[in-house]
């Protein structure tokens, strides 16, 4: 190694290799928007659509394989629990009659494509009053239904095997630009879509929208549904957006295969469908910045954390309640079906800060037995008593506001189990009451008049994440309590900010270990 150099550490790597990453994806994204070039139009597809040709949209529904219009369908009721709808649709010139199937198949200016209207999923699980003597279903039909769930039974409430469903709502785009799609250089995503006339153009590419098809428009078929609500929505689409739709329906299709749920790809796709072009692809960037300081957090909190000799100036009940209020907070997303965008880091985190409980109260494994070493030093007993003394304040706020809120919740709130009310009690809790844990570590921040001793690198990186999270919050599908307590976590870095501007570190006083911030940071620079 060079003499004056040395190699560049971990966040330096990190940060370069983020950067190259975003560069790569905008470069890959752009090109999907550039048209292709054709130097001669003998070299290329031109589009009939260019020539304003006169159109018309016939749509059909079987039971074999922008202005919308709402149509009442009826339900034709096979006798069986499971049964295929299809819609059908056709875009050809306006001589051709909707009787005329043959020339609607094979004609040469005929385009078609299809759309499955019904399948199978598992229907949401009906609420009711714990403590009412009627268990009747609290969560009504659709209005658009002429069923209620009253009629159901608890054994089918309880039943959580999939049913028919009913399509509501499709969505169709047409590309209007008139690009020539060159000969020898066709992109890969249009070159299935393409029909070809007689004189070599291109028919009007007509595409199915599967984004926008959401979990949210499927209507449960029942035995006594025989009329609903059905919306045909059109949406002319341009060049770049229908490759870029196609390359995300395309990385979607086998995502189930690998163990993501019908929610969790719904989730994904609104991410698409209910968003518009531009603010995608700042969520895209957002994305990306929250993951690189969710590393970045990690890694040094994990840092901060190993290398903690002493628990002095830290709130040994928060960190405790940190890992308690994780645990809750997972259980209740696994409850709620919530997408693995959000129950994957959840579940990650719990994992964290169990392990922070192990180093804030000692605790090691030694064979099969957990060992607590009972010696601690003169600070870590000082911050412990102040602790204590914090607690015992807050207690006097926190538990009658967690029992008076599950009181409440079971008398008021209709929960599909008491596992479910106990859960739902829990994290409301947390959520609610959970920034009242942040006490007794202010309490002893204000005691101790410093704040040297909180990982403020960590804190930093998951205070730009909190900001992120807000975008998060109107963007993802998650509970609203958990998208209310992503707000609240502002409000608690803002505190910690203001404690540390109202206390600034000493970097010449000198810590337990007889070294000042000065020496401890010459040392690492020399390292």
């Amino acid at each position: 190694m060079l003499a004056g150099y040395s190699l560049p550490s971990l966040t330096t790597v990190v940060c370069g290799l983020f950067v190259a990453y975003i560069l790569q994806s905008v470069w890959t994204l752009g090109q999907l928007f550039v048209h292709p070039s054709c130097p001669t139009p003998s070299h290329c597809y031109q589009p009939l659509i260019a020539q304003n040709p006169q159109l018309q949209l016939l749509a059909f529904t079987s039971l074999s394989r922008a202005p919308s219009h709402p149509r009442e369908l009826e339900l034709l009721h096979r006798g069986q629990k499971q049964w295929l709808f299809y819609l059908h649709l056709f875009l050809t010139p306006p001589h051709i009659t909707p009787e005329d199937w043959g020339g609607l198949a094979q004609g040469e200016h005929s385009v078609y494509a299809f759309s499955p209207l019904t399948e199978y999923q598992v229907p949401e699980a009906s609420t009711f009053n714990l403590l009412g003597e009627d268990k009747t279903a609290a969560k009504e039909q659709d209005s658009t239904t002429t069923s209620s769930s009253s009629s159901k039974s608890s054994k089918q409430q309880k039943s959580r095997r999939p049913v028919t469903h009913f399509q509501s709502q499709v969505t169709f785009n047409i590309l209007t630009d008139p690009v020539g799609l060159p000969r020898h250089d066709l992109p890969y995503d249009l070159g299935h879509a393409l029909r070809l006339d007689s004189r070599g153009r291109y028919l009007p590419i007509l595409h199915v929208d599967t984004l926008s098809a959401r979990l949210r428009d499927l209507v449960e078929v029942t035995p006594t549904l025989t009329h609903t609500n059905f919306t045909l929505k059109y949406a002319p689409i341009s060049y770049g957006k229908l490759r870029l739709w196609m390359q995300f329906e395309g990385a979607l299709r086998p995502m189930a295969s690998l163990g993501f749920s019908a929610r969790d790809l719904d989730d994904v796709k609104g991410i698409f469908s209910d968003t518009s072009l531009y603010f995608l692809f700042v969520t895209f960037l957002v994305a990306a910045l929250h993951m690189l300081f969710d590393f970045l957090a990690f890694k040094n909190d994990i840092a901060f954390w190993r290398g903690r000799r002493s628990m002095a100036g830290l709130s040994p009940s928060y960190v405790a309640w940190r890992a308690i209020s994780q645990a809750i907070v997972f259980l209740y997303l696994l409850e709620e079906n919530t997408s693995l965008l959000v129950l994957v880091p959840a579940g990650i985190g719990g994992v964290i800060e169990l392990w922070k409980v192990t180093k804030a109260f000692h605790i090691r494994l030694e064979g099969w037995r957990l060992r607590v070493e009972q010696a601690i030093s003169s600070g870590e007993s000082a911050t412990r008593e102040l602790d204590s003394q914090g607690i015992r304040y807050l207690s006097y706020l926190l538990y009658p506001l967690l029992v008076a809120g599950a009181v409440y919740s079971l008398l008021y709130t209709p929960h599909r189990s008491w596992y479910s009310w106990l859960i739902n009690s829990l994290v409301n809790g947390v959520y609610a009451f959970g920034f009242l844990f942040m006490l007794p570590q202010l309490f002893i921040n204000y005691k101790l008049k410093s704040v040297a001793h909180l990982p403020w690198k960590t804190f930093m990186y998951k205070a730009f994440n909190t900001f992120i999270d807000d975008l998060f919050a109107f963007i993802i599908t998650m509970p609203t309590a958990h998208r209310v307590a992503c707000f609240r976590d502002d409000v608690v870095f803002l505190i910690y900010l203001f404690q540390r501007w109202q206390y600034p570190v000493d970097k010449s006083r000198v810590n337990e270990f007889g070294e000042s911030g000065e020496e401890v940071a010459q040392k690492a620079k020399e390292e």
